[in-house]
């Protein structure tokens, strides 16, 4: 075959007339060998937690008799030759810069220096090393240009970079590289075309440069990668249209062109490729959906979402027999849905919301297995199908802005794993089906806006894991049912805009995790119950126009919702509406007999008595009266401060330096809590939580748990550093974290911070190592109690801190404590606590796993998708595992290993039954053979060997998690290409499931 790819020669001549040595004869020595290998020593720096020091034995200048450098940390030679061919310094959180003394190892075939924190540029001196085969470079800080001289490494088969900061264009020659068979350039800065040369490669098979600045159009040539099967150019600025000779890639199995400015239609001939992922959302594309993806038979996933398609679907979508995943949403269809698609047996998720879509569902849907559906904002019309209650498997079932008429379909009972189901927004009519209590995955029900009548079934508040529930602007009447008091998980109720009749049930005040609750606009009578004053979390509340009479409680929590929460209600009284309430309204309503009314003047003799007494006692000097004093809300404020050589000593200086809690300080409020920032004049920054006044009840108790955390101290725990307890307030003094918490991090509106692989396995095992030290090492021993993404805090150096821990409840010397009522965050309860109430370390490690699924998937513990863990399951047991890694984390690991055994990890943590789950021991060990642990390189010593041998924890957990499988090697080695991994990942997590 004629290579038309252009000579590169005379660059290689250039770079040896530079001056740059000839290695061959400069560097045959051992001694220049060890001479270069110190230089790359010398370029880098540290090494986090102490694992830079591996190479401190390197350094063995002045020794009489130093060891062979093949007996090197880190260093790998050939069995027969005794040359360095390799060298492993990946995941040691080096820093510094690479030595251009690297292209003084001719023998080299193996380099990774990947997930460090390394800086600077990539020397062009790399390019001399002509015997590499893997060069990993990725998941740095490493910035300039990516240099042209690494089209000399003539053996080289894969070059990762991805995840660092390199800028300027991708260099055309890297097409001179004759037997790269893997090129990751994803998340970097990259710039200008993809240089066409690179699509003449007969043996590239894993092509990305996703998340990046490319610019150009995709090359009619394209489809000269004869091999390439990963192909993702996803996330850049690539304009123009696809290329009409697309349907002669025959090679690609994955083609994802997402996320950019593609223009035109879908060529025709696109149905003659064999992919089994097409991913064209979020373009500019349109025309209509051509009918030839119908001949597209091996296609798992089509996503079309977000682009101009209009028309209608194609029927032919129906032959897709092997589809998983459709995803058609955000354009502009119109039409019917086929009811072809009732052949796609094996799909499960189908979004099709906001199109102009009309028509009925078609009770062919029932037939399938789906697990989402989505069909909102849409003008669907019609009754709902009863038959979707078939879809046994369906997690959420969103059908919200439709005109869907038709009363509720009570067979929704049978969809026992249904957690969201919104019907918002329609025109359904009838009762509320008592059988929707029965549904008891529920988690999110949202029948609002519709013309629903009669009374709120009595059996919705069976619904144990509901979250939100809102019944909003119906025609609902009688009573709010007093079993909504068994909503101990509830966070949000919205019966607003109906035609409520009755009181305000006392049950309500049971529900300690409600921070919402909207009954504004019924005709609700009676007073409001004092209750309601123990929802502490509580965050919103509104009453208005009702017919309330009575007193407004006068609480800390109540005095934080506005005047509007009140309006409408005439009888109410209290300084919130601004009116005066007379001893009528203020006294309770007489109902006692003539016996009670004795009873109850009889105890007010008994109490009266006692006060006397006490009064009394009060007035005689005791033993120990100064302590008992310290121990109430009465009396001048203290400050109590360990060990933080600052200025704070006195109440008045807290005062002073959060400008009397001005509220330009704030950094953070919660449902119990406000916190502070302030800055001392030493420069120490610390944070300031000031607590709730209804918070803690029992001072002497908290106090007692305050002088006890001050002793916990653990590098990944926020530190105590002092308190104040007085009825002035109760404030707590931590360290800042200037990183905030891992919540912001992974869901902020803004991602100020960059998260590679690396840091989040540290981050996994920084959290993993304060609770298992709260579990194993503390006397008495703690469970946390609440653990999540926002109360693990990262301070400047993306360490993990613990925080919120011990101060709600300890655990003395019995394996268990019950508890009244479910305490912890939705989403991150352990479903067995949640049932039981029995409290244990267990449920702390349920809810470690669950953050450990937020690190890997990016998604909240609850999110539009459900339940978190309930979907990332749906995903393992369909061997579709792959699509819940997040992007970023799946295109910066060259061999993907180690996010399987983590994702295997998560799974135990959150099995269902508590006995399965491993100790937070446990989860450190292997959390530490990832991080200290990375793949040796090819042909490693003996040395190398055992001490891989001897990093191996000794539990079971090790034997399942650590060392699961054993991959095939690209090159004869233990590394494998980022293109073998994505392509048995998912079957790994499938048969591990």
């Amino acid at each position: 075959m004629h290579d038309l790819r252009p000579n590169w020669g005379n660059s290689e001549a250039r770079f040896h007339r530079e001056g740059k040595p000839d290695t061959a004869a400069s560097w045959s020595s051992e001694e220049g060998v060890k001479s270069a290998l110190l230089m790359v020593k010398d370029a880098l720096v540290g090494g986090e937690g102490g694992k830079g020091d591996l190479l401190a034995g390197w350094d063995l200048r002045g020794v009489d008799d130093p060891p062979s450098l093949c007996l090197w940390e880190r260093v790998s030679c050939d069995n027969n030759t005794f040359e360095v061919t390799g060298l492993n310094l990946s995941s040691l959180g080096l820093t510094g810069e690479i030595s251009p003394a690297l292209g003084q190892l001719t023998s080299l075939q193996y380099l990774d220096m990947s997930r460090n924190n390394i800086t600077g540029v990539i020397p062009a001196e790399i390019g001399q090393c002509k015997s590499l085969q893997i060069l990993r470079l990725s998941e740095n800080r490493l910035e300039g240009e990516i240099p042209y001289t690494l089209g000399f490494l003539e053996r080289l088969e894969e070059l990762s970079l991805h995840d660092n900061k390199l800028s300027g264009p991708i260099p055309p020659s890297l097409s001179e590289i004759p037997t790269l068979k893997t090129l990751n350039l994803a998340t970097n800065n990259l710039s200008g075309e993809i240089p066409s040369v690179l699509y003449w490669s007969q043996v590239l098979e894993v092509f990305t440069v996703r998340g990046n600045q490319l610019t150009g159009s995709i090359s009619p040539d394209v489809c000269q990668l004869t091999s390439v099967w990963y192909f993702n150019v996803r996330e850049n600025n690539l304009s123009g249209p696809i290329p009409d000779t697309i349907g002669n890639c025959t090679s690609f199995q994955i083609m994802d062109l997402g996320y950019n400015q593609l223009t035109g239609e879908i060529p025709v001939n696109i149905g003659f490729m064999q992919v089994s992922t097409l991913s064209l959302e979020f373009n500019r594309l349109t025309g209509r959906i051509p009918e030839v993806l119908g001949l597209m038979r091996a296609l798992l996933i089509l996503d079309l979402s977000g682009n101009l398609f209009e028309g209608p679907i194609p029927p032919k979508l129906g032959n897709l027999t092997f589809l998983n995943k459709l995803y058609l949403q955000g354009n502009r269809l119109s039409g019917p849905i086929p009811s072809t698609l009732g052949n796609l047996t094996r799909l499960q998720y189908l979004f099709m919301h906001d199109n102009q879509l009309t028509g009925p569902i078609p009770p062919e849907l029932g037939r399938l297995q789906l697990f989402h559906l989505r069909l909102s904002g849409n003008r669907l019309e019609g009754s709902i199908p009863s038959n979707l209650s078939r879809c046994t498997s369906l997690n959420l079932l969103d059908l919200h802005g439709n005109l869907f008429t038709g009363s509720i379909p009570p067979e929704f009972q049978m969809l026992d794993n249904l957690t969201q189901l919104n019907l918002s927004g329609n025109f359904l009519s009838g009762i509320i089906p008592e059988e929707l209590g029965h549904v008891l995955n529920l988690d999110t029900l949202d029948l609002s806006h519709n013309n629903l009548s009669g009374q709120v079934p009595n059996s919705v508040g069976g619904l144990e894991h509901l979250l939100a529930l809102n019944l909003q602007g119906n025609m609902l009447s009688g009573a709010i049912p007093s079993s909504f008091g068994n909503l101990t998980s509830v966070q949000s109720i919205d019966l607003s805009f109906n035609e409520l009749t009755g009181g305000i049930p006392e049950e309500l005040g049971q529900l300690q995790q409600l921070t919402v609750l909207y009954l504004d606009h019924n005709n609700l009578t009676g007073s409001l119950p004092p209750s309601l004053a123990r929802c502490f979390s509580l965050q919103d509340f509104n009453i208005s126009y009702n017919q309330l009479h009575g007193s407004i409680p006068n609480s800390e929590n109540f005095a934080r919702f506005p005047y509007s929460s009140f309006l409408g209600n005439p009888n109410l009284c209290g300084s919130k509406v601004r009116r005066m309430c007379s001893w009528d309204q203020v006294k309770a309503p007489s109902t006692l007999g003539a016996s009670s009314i004795w009873s109850v003047t009889a105890v007010a003799i008994c109490l009266a008595a006692l006060l006397i007494f006490a009064v009394f006692r009060a007035a005689q000097p005791k033993q120990g009266d100064v302590k008992g004093k310290s121990m109430t809300r009465e009396g001048p404020p203290r400050m109590i401060v360990y060990h933080m050589g600052m200025v704070i000593q006195s109440y008045d200086e807290l005062m002073r330096i959060t400008g009397n809690l001005n509220e330009d300080a704030v950094v953070g409020q919660g449902a119990s809590s406000k916190v502070y920032k302030c800055v001392l004049k030493s420069g120490h920054a610390v944070a300031i939580k000031k607590l709730y006044n209804h918070h803690p009840q029992n001072l002497i108790e908290f106090e007692n748990e305050l002088q006890m955390l001050e002793k916990i101290k653990h590098r990944n725990l926020v530190t105590l550093r002092g308190y104040s307890l007085s009825s002035h307030g109760h404030f707590l003094l931590y360290d800042y974290m200037e990183n905030g918490s891992l919540y912001d991090v992974l869901h902020g509106p803004v991602k100020k911070i960059k998260l590679d692989w690396n840091t989040r396995l540290r981050i996994a095992l920084g959290a993993a190592q304060g609770l298992a030290y709260l579990h194993h090492d503390c006397d008495p021993r703690i469970v946390h109690r609440d653990i999540k993404t926002c109360n693990i805090l990262l301070d400047g150096n993306l360490d993990a801190h613990i925080a919120d821990f011990g101060i709600a409840r300890n655990v003395q010397h019995s394996s268990n404590h019950i508890s009244t009522y479910v305490v912890g965050t939705i989403g991150y309860i352990d479903p067995e606590y949640a049932r039981t109430s029995e409290l244990n370390e267990k449920s702390d490690v349920y809810s470690y796993g669950i953050v450990l699924l937020e690190i890997l998937t990016d998604k909240k513990a609850v999110n539009s998708d459900g339940n978190l863990l309930t979907w990332v399951n749906m995903h393992l047991a369909n061997s579709t595992a792959l699509s819940i890694i997040s992007p970023e984390i799946i295109m910066s690991c060259p061999n993907l290993k180690s996010i399987e055994k983590v994702l295997q990890l998560a799974k135990l943590c959150t099995d269902r039954s508590s006995g399965k789950r491993p100790s937070m021991n446990d989860v450190v060990h292997v959390l530490l053979s990832l991080v200290s642990g990375p793949t040796l390189p090819p042909a490693q010593s003996r040395k190398d060997e055992q001490l891989q041998h001897q990093q191996l924890p000794s539990a079971k957990y090790m034997e399942m998690y650590v060392n699961p499988m054993h991959y095939k090697d690209v090159a004869g080695n233990e590394s494998n290409s980022d293109g073998q991994l994505l392509a048995k990942f998912r079957e790994v997590i499938s048969d591990n499931a």
